[in-house]
Protein backbone atom coordinates (compact mmCIF):
# COMPACT_ATOMS: atom_id res chain seq x y z
CA UNK A 1 0.00 0.00 0.00
CA UNK A 2 2.81 2.38 0.92
CA UNK A 3 4.55 1.48 -2.34
CA UNK A 4 1.42 2.35 -4.33
CA UNK A 5 1.05 5.70 -2.55
CA UNK A 6 4.70 6.54 -3.18
CA UNK A 7 4.31 5.80 -6.89
CA UNK A 8 1.17 7.99 -7.05
CA UNK A 9 2.94 10.88 -5.34
CA UNK A 10 5.90 10.50 -7.71
CA UNK A 11 3.59 10.63 -10.77
CA UNK A 12 1.86 13.77 -9.50
CA UNK A 13 5.21 15.43 -8.80
CA UNK A 14 6.47 14.54 -12.32
CA UNK A 15 3.31 15.98 -13.93
CA UNK A 16 3.76 19.17 -11.94
CA UNK A 17 7.47 19.60 -12.73
CA UNK A 18 7.28 18.73 -16.51
CA UNK A 19 5.90 22.12 -17.67
CA UNK A 20 8.44 23.91 -15.52
CA UNK A 21 11.36 21.93 -16.89
CA UNK A 22 10.21 22.07 -20.57
CA UNK A 23 8.09 25.25 -20.94
CA UNK A 24 8.10 25.23 -24.80
CA UNK A 25 6.59 21.76 -25.18
CA UNK A 26 2.83 21.23 -25.50
CA UNK A 27 0.85 18.27 -24.24
CA UNK A 28 -1.02 16.22 -26.84
CA UNK A 29 -4.32 17.73 -25.70
CA UNK A 30 -3.02 21.27 -26.09
CA UNK A 31 -1.59 20.54 -29.55
CA UNK A 32 -4.89 19.22 -30.87
CA UNK A 33 -6.95 22.06 -29.44
CA UNK A 34 -7.45 24.95 -31.94
CA UNK A 35 -6.25 28.36 -30.87
CA UNK A 36 -9.12 30.61 -29.83
CA UNK A 37 -9.23 33.82 -31.90
CA UNK A 38 -11.83 36.54 -32.33
CA UNK A 39 -13.44 36.63 -35.79
CA UNK A 40 -12.33 39.49 -38.11
CA UNK A 41 -14.92 42.01 -39.18
CA UNK A 42 -14.80 43.61 -42.67
CA UNK A 43 -13.76 46.90 -41.15
CA UNK A 44 -10.67 45.25 -39.72
CA UNK A 45 -9.51 43.68 -42.98
CA UNK A 46 -7.26 45.93 -45.05
CA UNK A 47 -6.41 45.20 -48.68
CA UNK A 48 -3.65 46.98 -50.57
CA UNK A 49 -4.17 47.38 -54.32
CA UNK A 50 -1.23 47.26 -56.70
CA UNK A 51 -0.46 50.82 -57.90
CA UNK A 52 -0.78 49.75 -61.56
CA UNK A 53 -4.21 48.23 -60.97
CA UNK A 54 -5.76 50.72 -58.56
CA UNK A 55 -9.22 51.89 -59.61
CA UNK A 56 -9.02 49.94 -62.88
CA UNK A 57 -12.24 47.95 -63.28
CA UNK A 58 -12.30 44.46 -64.74
CA UNK A 59 -13.91 44.15 -68.18
CA UNK A 60 -17.69 44.04 -68.11
CA UNK A 61 -20.00 41.96 -70.28
CA UNK A 62 -21.01 43.61 -73.58
CA UNK A 63 -24.62 44.32 -74.51
CA UNK A 64 -24.50 41.87 -77.43
CA UNK A 65 -22.23 38.98 -78.52
CA UNK A 66 -19.38 39.96 -80.83
CA UNK A 67 -18.77 38.42 -84.26
CA UNK A 68 -15.94 35.93 -84.61
CA UNK A 69 -15.35 36.89 -88.24
CA UNK A 70 -15.38 40.11 -90.25
CA UNK A 71 -16.07 40.81 -93.89
CA UNK A 72 -13.05 42.84 -94.93
CA UNK A 73 -12.88 44.89 -98.14
CA UNK A 74 -9.32 44.23 -99.27
CA UNK A 75 -8.06 45.39 -102.67
CA UNK A 76 -11.56 45.60 -104.11
CA UNK A 77 -12.44 42.09 -102.91
CA UNK A 78 -14.49 41.19 -99.84
CA UNK A 79 -12.72 38.56 -97.75
CA UNK A 80 -14.12 36.89 -94.63
CA UNK A 81 -11.45 36.88 -91.94
CA UNK A 82 -11.23 35.51 -88.43
CA UNK A 83 -11.42 38.47 -86.05
CA UNK A 84 -8.12 37.61 -84.30
CA UNK A 85 -6.28 37.14 -87.61
CA UNK A 86 -7.64 40.44 -88.90
CA UNK A 87 -6.58 42.27 -85.74
CA UNK A 88 -3.10 40.78 -85.94
CA UNK A 89 -2.70 42.34 -89.38
CA UNK A 90 -4.09 45.66 -88.12
CA UNK A 91 -1.90 45.96 -85.03
CA UNK A 92 1.15 44.95 -87.07
CA UNK A 93 0.35 47.66 -89.62
CA UNK A 94 -0.55 50.39 -87.13
CA UNK A 95 2.05 50.04 -84.34
CA UNK A 96 5.72 48.97 -84.21
CA UNK A 97 6.16 45.49 -82.75
CA UNK A 98 8.97 46.90 -80.61
CA UNK A 99 6.50 48.92 -78.52
CA UNK A 100 5.85 47.71 -74.93
CA UNK A 101 3.37 44.82 -74.59
CA UNK A 102 0.72 46.95 -72.85
CA UNK A 103 0.86 49.55 -75.62
CA UNK A 104 0.31 46.74 -78.15
CA UNK A 105 -2.61 45.44 -76.08
CA UNK A 106 -4.16 48.92 -75.95
CA UNK A 107 -3.80 49.11 -79.73
CA UNK A 108 -5.45 45.71 -80.14
CA UNK A 109 -8.48 46.77 -78.07
CA UNK A 110 -8.73 50.10 -79.91
CA UNK A 111 -8.51 48.34 -83.29
CA UNK A 112 -11.21 45.81 -82.32
CA UNK A 113 -13.47 48.61 -81.08
CA UNK A 114 -12.91 50.65 -84.22
CA UNK A 115 -13.67 47.67 -86.49
CA UNK A 116 -16.93 46.91 -84.67
CA UNK A 117 -17.85 50.60 -84.80
CA UNK A 118 -17.35 50.58 -88.58
CA UNK A 119 -19.33 47.34 -88.92
CA UNK A 120 -22.23 48.79 -86.91
CA UNK A 121 -22.23 51.92 -89.08
CA UNK A 122 -22.41 49.96 -92.37
CA UNK A 123 -19.67 52.06 -93.98
CA UNK A 124 -19.25 49.63 -96.86
CA UNK A 125 -21.92 47.75 -98.80
CA UNK A 126 -21.41 44.05 -98.14
CA UNK A 127 -18.34 44.58 -95.94
CA UNK A 128 -17.80 45.45 -92.29
CA UNK A 129 -14.49 47.27 -92.67
CA UNK A 130 -11.80 48.01 -95.26
CA UNK A 131 -8.01 48.02 -95.25
CA UNK A 132 -7.63 51.62 -96.42
CA UNK A 133 -6.12 53.59 -93.50
CA UNK A 134 -7.65 56.78 -94.89
CA UNK A 135 -11.11 55.25 -94.47
CA UNK A 136 -11.00 52.58 -91.76
CA UNK A 137 -7.65 51.24 -90.51
CA UNK A 138 -4.53 49.77 -92.04
CA UNK A 139 -4.02 46.02 -92.40
CA UNK A 140 -1.07 43.99 -93.70
CA UNK A 141 -1.08 40.45 -95.02
CA UNK A 142 1.32 37.73 -93.90
CA UNK A 143 3.33 38.14 -97.11
CA UNK A 144 3.74 41.87 -96.56
CA UNK A 145 4.76 41.33 -92.95
CA UNK A 146 7.38 38.78 -93.97
CA UNK A 147 8.70 41.28 -96.50
CA UNK A 148 8.72 44.14 -93.98
CA UNK A 149 10.20 42.25 -91.03
CA UNK A 150 12.57 39.85 -92.78
CA UNK A 151 14.45 37.75 -90.23
CA UNK A 152 12.48 39.33 -87.40
CA UNK A 153 9.17 38.03 -88.74
CA UNK A 154 8.60 35.18 -86.27
CA UNK A 155 9.62 37.20 -83.22
CA UNK A 156 7.58 40.27 -84.17
CA UNK A 157 4.53 38.23 -85.13
CA UNK A 158 4.63 36.45 -81.76
CA UNK A 159 4.59 39.80 -79.95
CA UNK A 160 1.64 41.07 -81.98
CA UNK A 161 -0.32 37.84 -81.64
CA UNK A 162 0.24 37.79 -77.89
CA UNK A 163 -1.26 41.28 -77.57
CA UNK A 164 -4.28 40.29 -79.66
CA UNK A 165 -4.84 36.98 -77.86
CA UNK A 166 -4.34 38.42 -74.37
CA UNK A 167 -7.16 40.91 -75.05
CA UNK A 168 -9.44 38.55 -77.00
CA UNK A 169 -13.01 39.84 -77.03
CA UNK A 170 -12.18 43.02 -75.10
CA UNK A 171 -13.88 46.07 -76.62
CA UNK A 172 -14.59 49.66 -75.61
CA UNK A 173 -18.30 50.47 -75.39
CA UNK A 174 -20.22 53.65 -74.66
CA UNK A 175 -23.93 53.43 -73.88
CA UNK A 176 -24.06 49.89 -75.23
CA UNK A 177 -22.34 50.59 -78.56
CA UNK A 178 -18.72 50.08 -79.68
CA UNK A 179 -16.89 53.39 -79.67
CA UNK A 180 -15.22 55.30 -82.47
CA UNK A 181 -11.79 54.43 -81.08
CA UNK A 182 -9.74 56.93 -83.04
CA UNK A 183 -5.97 56.86 -82.62
CA UNK A 184 -2.96 58.69 -84.02
CA UNK A 185 0.82 58.56 -83.94
CA UNK A 186 1.83 61.35 -81.53
CA UNK A 187 0.48 64.47 -79.88
CA UNK A 188 1.93 67.82 -78.88
CA UNK A 189 1.30 67.61 -75.15
CA UNK A 190 -2.46 67.16 -75.44
CA UNK A 191 -4.79 65.18 -77.68
CA UNK A 192 -7.45 66.93 -79.76
CA UNK A 193 -11.14 67.15 -78.91
CA UNK A 194 -13.15 65.25 -81.51
CA UNK A 195 -15.51 68.20 -81.86
CA UNK A 196 -12.70 70.21 -83.46
CA UNK A 197 -12.65 67.85 -86.44
CA UNK A 198 -15.79 65.71 -86.45
CA UNK A 199 -18.95 65.19 -84.45
CA UNK A 200 -18.12 65.57 -80.74
CA UNK A 201 -17.97 62.37 -78.71
CA UNK A 202 -17.96 62.37 -74.88
CA UNK A 203 -15.14 59.79 -74.78
CA UNK A 204 -12.95 61.67 -77.31
CA UNK A 205 -12.03 64.81 -75.41
CA UNK A 206 -8.66 66.50 -75.05
CA UNK A 207 -6.38 64.87 -72.48
CA UNK A 208 -2.69 65.27 -71.72
CA UNK A 209 -0.23 63.01 -73.54
CA UNK A 210 3.28 62.36 -72.17
CA UNK A 211 5.44 61.86 -75.28
CA UNK A 212 8.19 64.33 -76.14
CA UNK A 213 10.96 64.70 -78.71
CA UNK A 214 13.00 62.20 -76.66
CA UNK A 215 10.40 59.52 -77.34
CA UNK A 216 9.27 60.16 -80.92
CA UNK A 217 11.47 60.10 -84.05
CA UNK A 218 10.70 63.16 -86.16
CA UNK A 219 8.57 64.66 -83.39
CA UNK A 220 9.38 68.15 -84.71
CA UNK A 221 9.19 68.65 -88.47
CA UNK A 222 9.55 71.74 -90.64
CA UNK A 223 8.39 72.91 -94.05
CA UNK A 224 9.85 75.94 -95.81
CA UNK A 225 7.79 77.44 -98.66
CA UNK A 226 8.91 80.07 -101.09
CA UNK A 227 6.59 83.09 -101.26
CA UNK A 228 5.36 82.07 -104.73
CA UNK A 229 4.56 78.51 -103.66
CA UNK A 230 2.92 79.67 -100.45
CA UNK A 231 0.74 82.19 -102.28
CA UNK A 232 -0.25 79.80 -105.07
CA UNK A 233 -1.25 77.01 -102.69
CA UNK A 234 -3.51 79.36 -100.73
CA UNK A 235 -5.01 80.91 -103.86
CA UNK A 236 -5.82 77.46 -105.27
CA UNK A 237 -8.30 76.99 -102.44
CA UNK A 238 -9.09 80.59 -101.52
CA UNK A 239 -8.93 82.75 -104.66
CA UNK A 240 -10.29 85.72 -102.69
CA UNK A 241 -7.11 85.92 -100.58
CA UNK A 242 -5.12 89.15 -101.08
CA UNK A 243 -1.35 88.84 -101.36
CA UNK A 244 -0.71 92.23 -102.93
CA UNK A 245 1.21 93.56 -99.92
CA UNK A 246 4.66 92.75 -98.63
CA UNK A 247 5.30 89.08 -97.84
CA UNK A 248 5.75 89.92 -94.16
CA UNK A 249 2.09 91.01 -94.03
CA UNK A 250 0.61 87.84 -95.53
CA UNK A 251 0.43 85.94 -92.23
CA UNK A 252 -2.06 87.25 -89.69
CA UNK A 253 -3.17 85.85 -86.35
CA UNK A 254 -3.17 82.13 -85.62
CA UNK A 255 -6.10 81.09 -83.40
CA UNK A 256 -5.52 77.99 -81.26
CA UNK A 257 -7.97 75.65 -79.57
CA UNK A 258 -7.73 74.30 -76.04
CA UNK A 259 -5.27 71.57 -77.10
CA UNK A 260 -2.85 74.13 -78.56
CA UNK A 261 -3.50 73.20 -82.17
CA UNK A 262 -4.24 75.78 -84.85
CA UNK A 263 -7.98 76.19 -85.12
CA UNK A 264 -7.71 78.83 -87.85
CA UNK A 265 -5.15 81.17 -89.37
CA UNK A 266 -5.59 84.49 -91.18
CA UNK A 267 -3.59 84.33 -94.43
CA UNK A 268 -3.92 86.98 -97.12
CA UNK A 269 -6.76 88.46 -95.09
CA UNK A 270 -8.79 85.20 -95.17
CA UNK A 271 -9.48 82.98 -92.16
CA UNK A 272 -8.57 79.39 -93.02
CA UNK A 273 -9.23 76.35 -90.77
CA UNK A 274 -6.12 74.70 -89.39
CA UNK A 275 -7.20 71.28 -90.66
CA UNK A 276 -7.53 72.75 -94.17
CA UNK A 277 -4.02 74.19 -93.99
CA UNK A 278 -2.71 70.85 -92.85
CA UNK A 279 -4.15 69.25 -95.97
CA UNK A 280 -3.04 72.01 -98.35
CA UNK A 281 0.59 71.87 -97.21
CA UNK A 282 0.68 68.16 -96.20
CA UNK A 283 1.65 69.03 -92.64
CA UNK A 284 2.08 66.20 -90.12
CA UNK A 285 -0.41 67.81 -87.69
CA UNK A 286 -2.24 71.04 -86.91
CA UNK A 287 0.06 71.70 -83.96
CA UNK A 288 2.24 74.15 -85.86
CA UNK A 289 3.69 77.63 -85.90
CA UNK A 290 4.01 79.73 -89.05
CA UNK A 291 6.43 82.58 -89.56
CA UNK A 292 7.86 84.68 -92.37
CA UNK A 293 11.64 84.41 -92.58
CA UNK A 294 14.16 85.79 -95.02
CA UNK A 295 14.12 82.40 -96.76
CA UNK A 296 10.35 82.03 -97.03
CA UNK A 297 7.38 80.88 -94.94
CA UNK A 298 8.40 78.40 -92.26
CA UNK A 299 6.00 75.85 -90.75
CA UNK A 300 7.27 74.17 -87.55
CA UNK A 301 5.08 71.17 -86.74
CA UNK A 302 4.87 69.05 -83.58
CA UNK A 303 3.51 65.49 -83.50
CA UNK A 304 1.89 63.45 -86.23
CA UNK A 305 -1.76 62.74 -87.00
CA UNK A 306 -5.19 64.24 -86.37
CA UNK A 307 -4.60 64.13 -82.63
CA UNK A 308 -7.93 62.57 -81.60
CA UNK A 309 -8.13 59.58 -79.25
CA UNK A 310 -5.15 57.45 -78.27
CA UNK A 311 -1.66 58.67 -79.03
CA UNK A 312 0.35 55.59 -79.93
CA UNK A 313 3.67 57.03 -78.76
CA UNK A 314 1.92 58.39 -75.68
CA UNK A 315 0.65 54.87 -74.97
CA UNK A 316 4.20 53.55 -75.31
CA UNK A 317 5.50 56.11 -72.82
CA UNK A 318 2.71 55.31 -70.35
CA UNK A 319 3.45 51.59 -70.65
CA UNK A 320 7.17 52.13 -70.03
CA UNK A 321 6.28 54.13 -66.93
CA UNK A 322 4.24 51.23 -65.53
CA UNK A 323 0.70 51.75 -66.81
CA UNK A 324 -1.16 48.68 -68.03
CA UNK A 325 -3.30 48.66 -71.16
CA UNK A 326 -6.51 49.25 -69.22
CA UNK A 327 -5.08 52.41 -67.67
CA UNK A 328 -3.93 53.57 -71.09
CA UNK A 329 -7.37 53.03 -72.59
CA UNK A 330 -9.11 54.70 -69.64
CA UNK A 331 -6.85 57.73 -70.05
CA UNK A 332 -7.34 58.25 -73.78
CA UNK A 333 -11.02 57.19 -73.95
CA UNK A 334 -12.47 58.58 -70.68
CA UNK A 335 -15.96 57.35 -69.90
CA UNK A 336 -15.83 54.33 -72.22
CA UNK A 337 -16.42 50.90 -70.63
CA UNK A 338 -14.05 48.02 -71.33
CA UNK A 339 -16.11 44.90 -72.06
CA UNK A 340 -15.33 41.27 -72.86
CA UNK A 341 -17.37 38.92 -75.06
Amino acid sequence: MKKTLLLAYAALLFAYLLPLLFPDRLTAAQALEPEATAPLTLSEVQTVASPSQESIPAPEEPAAPQPRTLRVLCGGEIVEMDMQDYLTGVVAAEMPASFPPDALKAQAVAARSYALYCAAGHKHAGADVCTDPGCCQAWLSEDRLRENWGEGYEQNLALIRAAVEDTAGETLFYEGEPIFAAFHSSSAGHTEDSGALWNPQPYLVSVDSPETARDVPGYISTLLCSPIDFRDVILSAYPEADFSGAESSWVGELHRDASGRVESAVLGGVSIPGKTLRGLFSLRSTAFTLAWTENGFLFTVTGYGHGVGMSQYGAAVMAREGADYRQILAHYYPGAALTRA
